[in-house]
C-alpha cells in the first residue's frame, strides 16, 4: 500500500516539534563553542569542564586523531615549520578542522534560513551572535516544514561535532525487547542519531544494503522512520523508543 503524506496538519506539528529540538541543539552548541575555542588554544592548561568518562569507541577514536596529530606534528618539524608560539603544544588538528566545519556551517545555516524566509542576507557576526539571531527565528522557521527539518539536522551534526571535538561521549540507552535479527537483549537507543542499534558483535541480518555482514564494526541500525517497524518485531513500544531518544536528547541542553 503506497504511503499516505502527512496532512498540512500533521507536517505544522511536526515542524513545529523540530524547531523546539533545534532549540535544544542550538542551546548546546552555543554553551560549547567557546570551549573548543579555548581548547584549540596552544599550551592551554586543560578544559574548564570534566569530560564525561569516554566508552570503548571514543577512546578509539580520540586514539585515531591523537595519531593524526602526532604524525602532522612530526611532519611540520621535518619539513621545518613550528607551531605558533615558542615552546607551546601543537594546535590539534581534529579540533581546529571542528571550529572551522561549525563556522562556515553555522553561516551557511543562517544565510540558507533567512533566504528561505524572505529576510535578505544576514550582518557579518561572530558565530555566538549568529547561533542568538537563529535561535529568535525558531517561531518563523516553524512555520516551514522542510527547514525546520533541514535546521534540526544541522543544528544537531555541529552541536555533535563540537561535542566529539571537546572529547565528550554519546549516550546509548537500553531498549527493552530483543533484536529482530539475533535474538539478544542488546538493543540500545543512539539519542544523537535518532536511531536505535543492536550492539551485539555477532549480530549479522540479511538485508542487501546493511554493511554488518561484511564490515564486523558495523551495526544493524534502525533509523527513526523504522522504529514501528522495529516495535512490531521486537515486541517493544514505538512510542517508548521515541519518549527514551527525546528525553536523552534533551538532557544535554540542561546539563550544568
Amino acid at each position: 500500500m503506497p504511503r499516505t503524506a502527512p496532512s498540512a496538519a500533521t507536517s505544522s506539528v511536526l515542524a513545529e516539534s523540530d524547531a523546539a529540538r533545534a532549540r535544544l541543539w542550538l542551546e548546546i552548541l552555543a554553551r560549547q563553542f567557546p570551549e573548543l575555542i579555548e581548547e584549540l588554544a596552544p599550551g592551554r592548561p586543560g578544559a574548564r569542564h570534566t569530560p564525561a568518562p569516554l566508552d570503548p569507541a571514543a577512546l578509539a577514536a580520540r586514539a585515531v586523531r591523537d595519531r593524526e596529530d602526532r604524525a602532522a606534528a612530526r611532519w611540520n618539524e621535518q619539513h621545518g615549520h613550528s607551531t605558533a608560539g615558542s615552546g607551546a603544544a601543537p594546535i590539534r588538528l581534529h579540533v581546529s578542522d571542528a571550529l572551522r566545519d561549525i563556522t562556515d556551517g553555522v553561516v551557511e545555516l543562517e544565510e540558507a534560513v533567512l533566504d528561505k524566509l524572505g529576510a535578505g542576507r544576514p550582518r557579518k557576526a561572530g558565530v555566538p551572535e549568529r547561533l542568538a539571531r537563529l535561535t529568535a527565528l525558531l517561531g518563523r522557521i516553524g512555520e516551514h516544514p522542510v527547514l525546520a527539518s533541514h535546521v534540526l539536522d544541522e543544528c544537531r551534526r555541529m552541536a555533535r561535532r563540537c561535542s566529539s571535538a571537546l572529547g565528550e561521549a554519546e549516550s546509548l540507552i537500553r531498549v527493552r525487547g530483543r533484536c529482530p535479527w539475533c535474538d539478544s537483549v542488546s538493543l540500545r537507543a543512539f539519542p544523537a542519531w535518532r536511531a536505535v542499534l543492536c550492539v551485539n558483535p555477532g549480530c549479522r541480518c540479511t538485508e542487501p544494503d546493511c554493511g554488518c555482514g561484511e564490515n564486523p564494526s558495523h551495526r544493524h541500525t534502525w533509523r527513526e522512520t523504522s522504529w514501528t517497524q522495529l516495535a512490531l518485531d521486537a515486541g517493544v513500544d514505538a512510542e517508548e523508543i521515541a519518549t527514551l531518544v527525546d528525553e536523552a536528547e534533551a538532557t544535554p541542553a540542561v546539563r550544568a
